[in-house]
This record gives structure tokens, sequence and C-alpha cells, in this order.
């Protein structure tokens, strides 16, 4: 465990300044309108295909409703509520509705675990084990044969596990590998399947103080850098104890003060009060979802704060988010990161290992980067970043074009994402 220094309690004491004058200020501020889409180079005209892409959606029952939102050259020119909010009450959708935001969670993470790397209180290629000794001797587990060759399946379900044998890792897993979804932790490979059955770890989330050294026990899917495999619901939790640990606060306490109220984000919570909770999606077919996928919906019992999941938010506070990142790290005169902390985040960090996966991107850190829009059939710029939920959640921040969209929804259809992302870049004219 690391040990308390002086840049510790520099850190925490300055910290605590900061959380005293930023909960005393309720940051009204918002983007403002342009005057017209055509003021900051879009069509009016074509941004209503918006309208008509979700309204064709809706009325196919693809989805049940929708909110949208884009910014150009930090003015807004489009946020609009579709469908219903509620079916059976036949509630329509409000513009400040209250999204599960899945993992749209995890930029949140990587903006906090960069503010620390521009501290100096982490670096990327710092091992986990400096703050949790847990992650220090980890094994990867392999197919039983052959004998004289190591093979780490890709998928694997826990249902139906295969013979195996376990090696050691040939080095420990880093901040790097965790932010870049390189580390082989719950990956939903052979490790991981061996490890559900015999930790659990998804089923007793109590907090990350308690849980996350539990995670130490669980067996990589494949050696720490050599593959990008996405870890949905554990690994960047990780680094959210590590900022615990180097400030002293919770993390969702750190993120309100450092992320969220700075930047007017006064919808975004892991617990929604309970005087929002009708602002909430009624989500169809949730009642009948399965028991670990309804403690990730969970709305207002959790104290398990996640850098993975549980966000709930709305499209208006999440375009904040995006425009402050197109902005270089800086919204409402309140900096967060420098230009260049951004851009290392935004930057291609696995080499080749994400467009493996997905040809034409690469990926950053908790974020996936646009590096050729051809070959990925993009609607996004070179050097565009950004991330989704499982439900459907999408954002992006375009720096070449300096705009930013969000679309929520609570059904994943990728037609619905993919015809946003289209209507949204037809309408920029220059």
């Amino acid at each position: 465990m690391i040990k308390n220094n002086n840049r510790s309690i520099l850190f925490r004491s300055t910290f605590s300044i900061l959380f005293l004058v930023y909960t005393g200020i309720l940051c009204a501020q918002d983007i403002p309108w342009a005057d017209s889409a055509e003021e900051v180079g879009m069509s009016t005209e074509r941004l209503q295909r918006i309208d008509s892409a979700m309204r064709r959606h809706i009325e196919a029952g693809t989805i049940q409703g929708a909110v949208t939102a884009v910014a150009r050259r930090g003015k807004l020119v489009h946020l609009q509520a579709h469908g219903l909010m509620s079916v059976p009450d036949n509630r329509p959708m409000q513009d400040d509705s209250l999204f599960i935001m899945m993992s749209s969670t995890k930029p949140v993470l990587g903006v906090a675990a960069m503010m620390l790397v521009e501290e100096g209180l982490i670096r990327p290629s710092d091992p986990i084990s400096k703050w949790i000794p847990e992650f220090a001797d980890m094994q990867v587990a392999v197919l039983a044969e052959p004998t004289d060759e190591d093979i780490s399946p890709v998928r694997v379900s826990p249902f139906n596990v295969p013979a195996h044998r376990l090696v050691p890792a040939n080095r420990e897993i880093t901040v790097h590998d965790i932010l870049t979804h390189t580390s082989g932790l719950a990956s939903s490979g052979l490790g991981d399947a061996i490890s559900r059955d015999s930790i659990g770890w998804l089923d007793n989330r109590e907090s990350l103080a308690k849980n996350v050294p539990e995670y130490g026990n669980i067996i990589l899917d494949f050696q720490p850098g050599s593959r990008w495999q996405y870890s949905a619901a554990t690994a960047l939790d990780v680094i959210a104890r590590i900022i615990e640990i180097e400030s002293g606060v919770p993390f969702n306490e750190f993120v309100k003060a450092r992320i969220f109220e700075p930047l007017g984000m006064n919808d975004t919570f892991w617990n929604v009060p309970e005087e929002y909770q009708d602002r909430l999606i009624e989500i169809v077919g949730a009642d009948k979802a399965p028991p670990l996928l309804a403690t990730l919906y969970d709305t207002s019992h959790s104290s398990y704060f996640a850098g993975s999941y549980g966000l709930k938010s709305t499209a208006a506070d999440y375009l904040r988010f995006e425009q402050m990142l197109v902005n270089g790290g800086e919204l409402f005169g309140n900096r967060l990161l420098s230009p260049r902390t951004v851009r290392m985040m935004s930057s291609n960090q696995t080499k080749e290992l994400f467009s493996a996966t997905a040809e034409g991107r690469g990926f950053g850190y908790t974020v996936a980067v646009s590096e050729n829009p051809i070959v990925a059939d993009a609607r996004r710029s070179v050097g565009a970043f950004g991330w989704g939920g499982a439900l459907g959640t999408r954002s992006w921040s375009d720096p070449e074009e300096e705009l930013t969209a969000v679309i929520l929804i609570q059904q994943p259809v990728r037609e619905v994402q993919n015809d946003f992302e289209n209507a949204v870049q037809q309408a920029i004219i220059n």
C-alpha cells in the first residue's frame, strides 16, 4: 500500500480546498444556443433529419425514445427529446430525462485518471501493485493442450470451461494496461470464466475499498499488453480505487467535486436523488432482466461507485462533458485538463491491438479514436474520440470539426446510433 508522503498530503489539502469551493457554487451555466445552425457552419434543414431518423425507429418499434444533442464551435444547435420515457404510461420523453449510462461512465473515469497523471500522482507505467499489493503475482489461463504453446482463447463461456492450465504473468499489469483494456483482467476470456466460478466477484459488490483487492485473485485472460479485450464491468474500477487512495476521498466525491460541479453537471449521479427518480426512463423489459443486469440497473442504492458503469445522466450534462474535451480540457472558465493531456487521452495508445478488432480505429485511455473513418465506416473526422454504453448511449468529441454530439437511448440498436451520426455529419456545411 502506498504510504502517505508530502506529495499525497499536499494533494489532499488542495483537494479539500477545491471541494469546499466547488460545493459552495451551483454552476448554472449552459452551453449557449447558436442564433442559427448556419452561424456555426451547420444546416438547420439537415439537422431536422435527426428527428426524422428517430421517428422512423420509434415507429418501427426498435426504440421507445431518445434524447439527442449537438454543439459546434462552442454553441448548441440541437437538443431534442423523441418518443416516450414510459411506454405503459404513454409519457413523453423530456429533454432532461435521466438515462442509465452503463459504460458511458468510463470516459469520466478516464478524465479523473488523467487529472492524477497531470499532477504526477500516478503514471501510466506504474504497476497496480504499487497501491494494491494483491496484484503483484498474477496468473494467466491457457488451454491445457498443446503443452508446448500457451493459447488463451478470446471468448469463453463460464458454463463451458475447457481444460486449462495456469502460467505466471510475464509482467505486472500497469495503469496503462487497465486504461487501454490490455490488462487481461475480467475481459470475458478463459481466466474470467474460471474466476467467476471460484471467486464470484460480480455478485457481492459493497465498495471499491473492500472489493478491488479481491480482484487480484482473478486469473488473467491473456498476458498483459498482448491483446485488446474489453473489460466491461471490472478493470477500470481498479483505477477508481487508486484515485481514492491518492486523493483520500471516495471516488464518487472526487468526481463530483473535480468534474461534475465545475462543468455544471448537476443531473449526473450514481444514486439518483428521490426527487429526481420520476425523470428516469422506464426501460421496456427491465423487469425481466437477469439478477446481474438488474444490479447494474439499480438507480438509488449503490455503495459501490464503479469507474466502469453506474452513472445516470442527461444529454445536456454529457454534452457539457464532451464540450470540455473538445475545448482541450476547459469549459465555463474551469480548466480540468491541459490540451496536451486531452491529446494524450485521445491518442491511440494500443498501436495495432485495437484496430485488429475495430479496423480504422485506435484506442486511447478509455475512449476509441477515429484513425481512418473511411475504413472504419464511421461518420466522424480523423482524431474524433468517444465511447458508449451497453443500453445504447453514445457520445463523442470531434476536435477537427469543433463538434460534440450525444445520443441517449435505452435499447442498444446500432442502426439508430449510426443514423444519428450520419445525420450530424451531413448537417456540417462549412
